[in-house]
């Protein structure tokens, strides 16, 4: 027998930053916060980043540029506890990873390997292997199928310390780069390090759990009265985008973002306004509407310290 849906819970923002700091921003892509409680905005059409303290004005700590300790066309962003934060960006299409203190200043960095590869297009951005970016503070996590392997793992200067992940079956393996697109998706690490998750961006909407080694615990379908009508019209023949290094398959996602909280519950924010949370067994337990402005349809989920939640694009507080 079926199970019954969920109730969708509507959680309504508590807080925002004021209309004349938020102004300042031209696409708040991310908003996180630091050990202090000030805000980390990722201006990703802007090519910054800026501390807000609170109650006082923006101050850009990462500008425009190519060089060591600048970004131009970034594509990722994430911060961990401690307040260092890292970007993923990829100026003439090599894809790079740089650390920097919350005030700025640069830890670190490195660059991987060959050329960025376009895999998943949300609207005008185009997601490639870096885009996928999670920091936890001691290593980077970054989806590279192409490497054999769902998920690499990177030391801070970009030493490969693992790769675990069997990709999945998509029935497009014959098409390589489409096969590749299919498996695309978002390493989040569990608190403690306990272990990860791994959603899929595009396709039929699919995460798995891994524990601490790398090894599979569970692999669950995301389901729900709410992504019918999505699943019901996924393509079978996909559309291709000519980049300046060949014609690719670009994929249109099935999921916006994914966020890991204190508790270890996966929230997964779909391409359909509505974000689902599942605990650490699989099962799913709540279905969110975010309510902001409008419906808000997140691209990118913090939790605080503090219990708090902050949700993009814009900046908006929420108590989950």
């Amino acid at each position: 027998m079926p199970r019954a849906a969920l109730p969708v819970e509507t959680l309504r923002s508590v807080a925002a930053l004021p209309a004349h700091v938020a102004g300042t921003f031209d696409d708040i892509s991310a908003c996180h916060l630091s050990p202090e409680g000030d805000y980390l905005v990722f201006d990703r059409r802007a090519h910054a980043v800026s501390l807000v303290p609170r109650g006082g004005a923006p101050r850009k700590i990462i500008q425009i540029g190519v060089e060591p300790g600048r970004i131009l066309r970034p594509v990722a962003f994430d911060s961990a506890p401690d307040g260092t934060f890292t970007i993923a960006d990829a100026p003439y299409a090599v894809e790079r990873v740089q650390i920097f203190f919350y005030a700025g200043g640069t830890v670190g960095g490195f660059t991987l390997a060959g050329r960025s590869t376009p895999r998943v297009a949300l609207g005008d951005f185009v997601l490639s292997g870096v885009g996928s970016l999670a920091y936890t503070g001691k290593t980077v996590l970054v989806s590279q199928p192409e490497s054999g392997a769902l998920v690499t793992e990177y030391a801070l200067d970009g030493k490969v310390l693992r790769t675990f992940g069997e990709l999945r079956r998509t029935g497009y393996e014959h098409e390589r780069d489409l096969h590749m697109a299919l498996n695309a998706g978002l390493p989040l690490a569990l608190p403690g390090r306990a272990g990860f998750y791994y959603v899929f961006l595009g396709g039929v909407p699919t995460f798995r759990k891994y524990d601490a080694d790398g090894a599979l615990v569970f692999e669950r379908h995301v389901e729900g009265v709410e992504l019918d009508r999505h699943i019901q019209t996924l393509p079978k023949v996909w559309p291709t985008r000519k980049t300046a290094d060949g014609e690719f398959p670009i994929v249109p996602p099935s999921v916006r973002t994914a966020a890991v909280d204190p508790d270890g519950n996966l929230w997964v924010s779909l391409v359909v306004p509505f974000t689902y949370v599942y605990d650490t067994g699989g099962d799913k337990r709540r279905t969110i509407q975010f309510q902001a402005a409008g419906v808000l349809a997140p691209i990118d989920l913090f939790f605080g310290r503090d219990g708090r939640l902050l949700a993009s694009p814009g900046c908006y507080t929420f108590k989950p």
